[in-house]
């Protein structure tokens, strides 16, 4: 189906605003842990986590970016109600999460609304198994994978400080968290942008405007990094202070342990085409570096509820971007 340039216009409009709301909602991902540790002011941490999250686009190839285009849904089926369906089922559902504070996955948000919305129109066969299996699947190995990764790193930090006073091991991590808090800006600029590059991309094949092969253009990229860095600078003060303080306290060095081990997850998923959530992977995270030092120092009951978040949102988004599908085809005829 061709639409019209203005049409076209508006809902790459609609996508880049699900990307602003990606950086809204996930600025506390990036920031949390180093303005709960008080090294940088909430201003400050989300200035330096915008910068990061926006030349991720020199760093990262597209491989999530063709993930979410082609590897989620048949993109033969793609038309602008589905597209519509989908960003609205993601915008939707993160506007309500961060209204109330729970920090859901935008990423997997949007996978829920693109699942929902296809097979309003086409049923089962639409979906791409192989993608969906490798996203879900992420939603568990991401989360076990950054706590892994922070628990080892809390243990390497401890035996290599040993013979340094607790004032020397803060006022080194308070250096060092700078960077870790760079790198997993870098990382979720670098995952959670090329989401809706794809969604965008994979519109405009619907239209004739790119080929087969999904390749991204350089105005796709550049408009998608720049939202997700507004966004991000917009902030997200409540799932900041859930994320930042809620779970677990931290010190710089924890901080660091936590924001390091999202960096790799983030870093190894997004070179593997994998569309995790940065937010998944950061709670992982904390929940590793509080349980190093005793289990009792996590609030499992706030960590409880956040895993029930994960759960709802594939579902709650596809039911919403199915509803907002029908509504769009409806409103067309």
């Amino acid at each position: 189906m061709t639409i019209s340039f203005t049409l076209l216009v508006a809902l790459i409009g609609v996508a880049l605003l699900f990307d602003f709301l990606n950086g809204l909602h996930d600025a506390a991902n990036s920031i949390a842990t180093v303005v709960s540790t008080r090294v940088l002011k909430p201003h400050h941490a989300v200035l330096w986590a915008a910068f990061f999250n926006f030349i991720a686009f020199a760093v990262f190839d597209h491989a999530v970016a063709k993930t979410v285009g082609k590897g989620i849904i048949d993109a033969q089926i793609i038309d602008p109600q589905l597209i519509f369906g989908a960003l609205m089922g993601a915008i939707v559902w993160n506007v309500i999460t961060w209204k109330f504070g729970i920090p859901s996955s935008s990423s997997h948000a949007l996978i829920g609304g693109l699942i929902g919305a296809g097979m309003s129109k086409a049923g089962f066969d639409v979906i791409v198994w192989w993608g969906v299996i490798k996203t879900v699947s992420a939603i568990f190995l991401s989360p076990a994978l950054g706590l892994v990764l922070a628990l080892a790193l809390v243990l390497v930090v401890a035996w290599s400080s040993i013979k340094l006073t607790p004032m020397g091991v803060d006022k080194r991590f308070r250096k060092l968290q700078l960077v870790s808090a760079a790198l997993y800006s870098l990382g979720h600029g670098g995952n959670d942008a090329q989401k809706t590059m794809g969604i965008i991309t994979v519109l405009l094949y619907s239209q004739g405007m790119v080929g087969k092969d999904l390749n991204i253009p350089l105005w796709v990229v550049l408009s998608c990094q720049a939202a997700m860095a507004l966004g991000t600078m917009s902030g997200g003060w409540k799932i900041v202070h859930t994320m930042g303080s809620k779970i677990t306290r931290l010190t710089p060095a924890q901080g660091f342990c936590a924001e390091t081990g999202g960096a790799i997850t983030l870093f190894m998923a997004t070179m593997g085409g994998i569309p995790v959530s940065s937010t998944h992977t950061i709670t992982g995270a904390i929940v590793g570096v509080g349980s190093a030092r005793r289990l009792s120092a996590v609030r499992w009951n706030v960590a409880s509820r956040i895993v029930v978040a994960w759960v709802v949102t594939l579902p709650a988004a596809g039911l919403i971007g199915a509803a907002f599908y029908e509504a769009a085809v409806l409103l067309g005829r």
